[in-house]
This record gives structure tokens, sequence and C-alpha cells, in this order.
């Protein structure tokens, strides 16, 4: 996990208050209501293939669960990070088939 930037904030205003960003909370959205997209990448991976599901909207918990999930029933490693899912090889038939199943049905094939 990366450390965060320590970050300094002047103000002539005496009403003013500083915001940095850390209570905003991002609610997931239901899995009908996402709109994940599922593509082959091979770009900066030394030209290994992996799945990449990117779209999802929610809170990183349930980001990294859905993953997880995705993982175990592919049968393959991968892991979650900036947003996206990866999937290790050429799973993309698979995951979205799985994604289809757990009522993610605005899931698309994307050209990657």
């Amino acid at each position: 996990m990366a450390k965060k930037k320590k970050l300094t904030y002047y103000s002539t205003n005496p009403d003013s208050v500083w915001n940095d960003g850390d209570n905003e909370s991002v609610e997931t959205i239901a899995p009908a209501e996402q709109k994940l997209r599922v593509l082959r990448d091979k770009k900066q991976r030394r030209g290994k293939e992996v799945t990449l599901i990117t779209g999802f909207v929610g809170t990183e918990d349930d980001l990294k669960d859905l993953g997880k999930t995705l993982k175990a029933k592919c049968g393959v490693g991968g892991s979650v990070k900036d947003g996206e899912i990866m999937i290790q090889g050429n799973q993309i038939d698979k995951v979205v088939a799985l994604l289809l199943d757990m009522g993610y049905s605005k899931t698309k094939k994307s050209g990657g």
C-alpha cells in the first residue's frame, strides 16, 4: 500500500476548511447496475496475457471480494489494483459467464 503524501494547506480565510477527500465514501452499486468490461491485455506484462475487468463502481473491499471469487472460480491467480481486476491467462469467456451468473447483467466483452 502506497504512502499518502502529506499536504500543507494555507488560507487567510478563517472559515476555510480543508477537505482531503478521505471522508467521501463510495457506495457499491447493485450488480445489475454495474457496467463491467472484460478484455484481454498483454501491455507491460512481458508478453503474458491477463483478463482485465474494469468499470467496477464501489468500495475497494467489494472489488477485492469480487476479484477473489473470480480467481477462485477460474482456478488461477491474479490481483486487484487501480480499480481493476487482473486474472491470469485468457479467461474472457469464463469470466463473462461467471459475472452474468452472479447478476452482473451489463457485463460486456471489449476489444483489447
